[in-house]
């Protein structure tokens, strides 16, 4: 089953499923966070309880698309309760890149090694625990609170001062913390990890100012598990015509860790298990149009497409003007 927020003619939010036919009105669904929340505090699973309430009138989530009234598919009364986190160098990324990377692994000594090659080395031997085992911890990294989060259709604003402005498509993890503290998954769902590549490159311990950027996701939620071999198309257009493409994995099958050892190392942190709060936690990728030496323009429209998913996630970049910020004393 995909869930999605929608706007309706009267600016009030509508819950939306589908599951494999048409889309229509969950009744009496005032959010997903409400939905999600109210099957954590019963104890029901949240297929049961979208069937439970039942179904409304049909809704064309296309043609709302295209109108701009699709939000982001989970959101937070208060958006700094909503946090936006990921995780890198979790992904295997194409075969004759695994293979190099194995005999690079294989070949060079330890202090040879860079950190970001150690920290994936450090994944292909522990990523993988066994059931109830806590494995090797990834790397892990910040992007903000809700009010980064851009909604499916919305511009992605890149600060003036950043360096480059890429995609990085990625699934994410969606998360309700419940009353008691313990995390509820919501469902899997497309995101662009929006990020400042050429910041990163310059230094690694630059990532986490190359991170601080916004980040889209959506537009569709999938209840269930996470396929074990995801496949889809990250694209960008310029003036309306392809400008790049490329196929990405995901997928436990294409990674180095298992979707539940990257939970459990970002949830064991009490920080993060606080109640009520939401989670969009992206879980990686191995593909990037700034690698194959994309330069991005104001303008450019990302899209991100996997069939599991649903609906293609897709934003258009835009720069925000310059700002000059002086601290004042009180």
């Amino acid at each position: 089953m995909l869930i999605s927020q929608i706007l309706d003619d009267a600016e009030t939010i509508r819950v939306v499923a589908r599951n494999g036919g048409k889309t229509r009105i969950i009744n009496g669904a005032r959010s997903v966070y409400s939905l999600a929340m109210e099957a954590a505090r019963t104890g029901t699973g949240l297929v049961a309880l979208i069937e439970r309430k039942g179904f409304g009138e049909a809704v064309d989530l296309d043609a709302a698309y295209k109108k701009g009234r699709l939000l982001s598919p989970i959101n937070h009364p208060d958006p700094a309760h909503l946090h936006l986190t990921g995780t890198g160098l979790t992904h295997l990324g194409s075969a004759a890149t695994r293979d190099a990377m194995h005999k690079k692994l294989d070949a060079d000594r330890e202090e040879q090694l860079t950190d970001s090659m150690k920290m994936f080395r450090m994944g292909l031997e522990g990523g993988k625990p066994a059931k109830g085992q806590a494995g090797v911890q990834p790397e892990w990294f910040y992007k903000g609170n809700g009010t980064m989060a851009v909604a499916p259709g919305a511009a992605l604003l890149s600060p003036a001062f950043a360096q480059d402005a890429g995609e990085e498509p990625e699934v994410a993890g969606i998360y309700v913390i419940g009353d008691d503290g313990v995390p509820f998954r919501v469902g899997f769902t497309l995101s662009n990890e929006f990020s400042d590549h050429i910041t990163e490159r310059v230094n690694y311990l630059f990532l986490a100012h190359s991170k601080l950027r916004n980040a889209s996701f959506g537009p569709e939620i999938l209840i269930g598990d996470l396929p074990s071999d995801v496949r889809g198309t990250s694209r960008i257009l310029r003036d309306g015509k392809l400008l790049w493409e490329k196929p990405f994995l995901s997928g436990e099958a294409n990674m180095s860790h298992t979707i539940a050892n990257l939970e459990h190392h970002h949830f064991k942190y009490s920080a993060f298990r606080q109640p009520g709060d939401v989670h969009v936690h992206m879980f990686g990728t191995a593909t990037l149009s700034f690698a194959d030496g994309i330069r991005t323009e104001a303008g450019d429209v990302f899209e991100i497409e996997a069939k599991d998913f649903g609906l293609p996630l897709r934003n258009p970049l835009e720069i925000e003007q310059p700002v000059t910020v002086a601290v004042k004393a009180l």
